[in-house]
């Protein structure tokens, strides 16, 4: 069973009886104290209130009176293995996800511990020419070169399989026999893989068009096949559908500083100034979540990138809805992108 887990977040001015309440309803065994901005305050379990309720604290009394002010947590970037590891060496049951002091999700042992299994399509788009890691590109697909010991699309497909998926379909164009020939059916890692051949290249989106008619009418996975990750796949498709939404993309914070000072000025008065400051942009991590009336509607073998795509919904008054990823991602499109991976990889867990 999943839970949200903010509906088990509440104010430090809560009741100590409301946070009572929580405790027993949020099935999380776990309360959040959080600020308006979501800054983590402190968290409250049975053992806090208990120790509370023996220090003679009333059940009028403020949550705060009784919370845990130093909370074990983790960050977006800590690996499945290693949260596990923590909460069974702390005998805690559950964890705040937290980034830049503020709560961003919620891990739980019993979560963490069993193995989830979707049915939910992942569509892989492996079919680029990877012009400019030439000569590397020149026989084998940008998404065959190896990153560390395997190919970048395996470790995309094992991290997909580790997070309980198995249902895979693989867009292709370039050398496609390449791709074939390593993956096959995917029996050998017990999933099952449909291959989409494009003709012509259909940009990022076109590909959807090909999908066959019996593809499960779930929401679908889609990711560009030359991304290096660690995110958590299951939390991007919980949010989805928390979210009701028609399409999802996952975003990635960027920061660009202005290598001089900019001056503000109204006609020849200068009003501000600010020497090389950092404008900050969420650009798109080539990660979306898609809802069945979207890729169920490409037509076939039309070529339309997803933000063209995605911003006929938008035109349309839907849901589009945008994560933020805190994990390691990179795109390996450059030459000096592959040879970061192949420092990062060692370090990831991937």
């Amino acid at each position: 069973m999943s839970y949200d887990w903010k509906q088990v977040v509440v104010a430090p001015s809560t009741t100590l009886q409301s946070a009572l309440k929580q405790l027993d309803e949020g099935a999380l065994r776990i309360v959040l104290v959080c600020d308006e901005a979501m800054h983590l305050q402190g968290v409250v379990t049975d053992g806090d209130v208990r120790r509370g309720l023996l220090r003679g604290v009333g059940l009028e009394a403020p949550v705060s009176q009784v919370m845990n002010t130093q909370p074990i947590t983790v960050t977006p970037e800590t690996s499945r293995s290693d949260a596990v590891a923590l909460m069974q060496s702390k005998s805690i049951l559950a964890i705040p996800v937290v980034a830049e002091g503020c709560v961003i999700g919620l891990q739980t042992l019993q979560k963490l511990q069993s193995t989830s299994n979707y049915q939910n399509p992942v569509f892989i788009m492996a079919g680029g020419f990877g012009t400019r890691l030439r000569p590397l590109t020149d026989n084998t697909p940008k998404p065959m070169l190896k990153v560390g010991e395997r190919p970048i699309l395996e470790t995309l497909l094992l991290n997909f399989i580790k997070s309980g998926f198995s249902n895979f379909y693989i867009s292709t164009h370039y050398l496609p026999h390449v791709i074939r020939d390593y993956f096959g059916d995917g029996s050998q890692w017990n999933v099952n893989i449909t291959y989409v051949h494009e003709e012509e290249p259909l940009g990022t989106g076109g590909a959807l068009g090909l999908l066959p008619e019996s593809i499960p009418e779930l929401p679908l996975i889609m990711v560009n096949g030359d991304v290096l990750t660690s995110v958590d796949f299951e939390r991007v498709l919980d949010f989805h559908m928390t979210h009701h939404a028609v399409a999802t993309m996952c975003v990635r914070e960027y920061d660009y500083q202005i290598p001089y000072g900019v001056i503000m000025g109204d006609g020849e008065r200068i009003i501000s100034m600010e020497e090389k400051p950092i404008q900050r942009f969420f650009v798109n991590a080539g990660i979306y979540v898609i809802s069945p009336e979207i890729f169920k509607n490409v037509e076939k073998h039309t070529r339309i990138d997803m933000p063209t795509l995605l911003q006929t919904y938008l035109d349309a008054n839907e849901d589009v809805f945008m994560f933020p990823i805190h994990e390691y991602w990179l795109d390996i499109g450059r030459m000096d992108d592959f040879k970061r991976a192949q420092i990062d990889i060692k370090g990831l867990g991937l």
